[in-house]
């Protein structure tokens, strides 16, 4: 906990927030992401965007599996996320059979060539919490905010309610465009 302020750390609620998500009841857990998916994919967001950047989730986080389907069936143009050191990360197009565990214990990709980020329409962005400004708080490596920086695209991501709080941030954090939860 700060001693200035009284209030956590990121990294005090970055442990909240995983400890949250990955005691979520399963039964639960796949009902609210299914309900967060369908508001998802009802929104302008999704049908107004064409080449969709997303990342492939751990199994406490939302699962966007059923987005990455969705998003096949519609003819979208689907990329994944592969990170480098010092930060750096791309965008190659999603193939199911070019995949590894990076470092992190993540599916990211093992080949495929890099789609510039000016050819991305709209990034689903991963979080554990999300302010009502629109800026979240990742795991802490920073690749999405070095990322982030210099796009022009469109930015969304998908929160639980309690996922939604106010924290500090700070002149590297960068905030998404749009932050939709599950409430009603």
């Amino acid at each position: 906990m700060d001693r200035k302020t009284g209030q956590l750390t990121k990294q005090e609620i970055r442990q909240v927030m995983l400890n949250h998500l990955k005691s979520l009841d399963p039964v639960e857990k796949k009902k609210r992401d299914a309900a967060l998916i369908q508001k998802f994919l009802t929104s302008p967001s999704y049908s107004n965007h064409q080449v969709l950047a997303l990342f492939l989730s751990m199994d406490f986080e939302l699962d966007t599996q059923g987005i990455l389907t969705q998003a096949q069936k519609d003819g979208k143009t689907i990329l994944i996320p592969k990170t480098y050191p010092k930060g750096k990360m791309t965008f190659v197009p999603y193939n199911k059979d070019h995949l590894c565990l990076s470092r992190f214990g993540i599916r990211e990709p093992n080949q495929g060539k890099v789609v510039d980020k000016s050819e991305i329409d709209l990034i689903l962005v991963p979080g554990l919490a999300f302010g009502a400004s629109g800026h979240r708080l990742g795991f802490g490596a920073g690749y999405y905010d070095r990322y982030l920086a210099d796009f022009k695209g469109k930015t969304v991501s998908l929160s639980y309610a309690f996922q939604r709080l106010d924290f500090e941030v700070s002149v590297y954090d960068i905030a998404v465009q749009e932050v939709i939860d599950d409430t009603i």
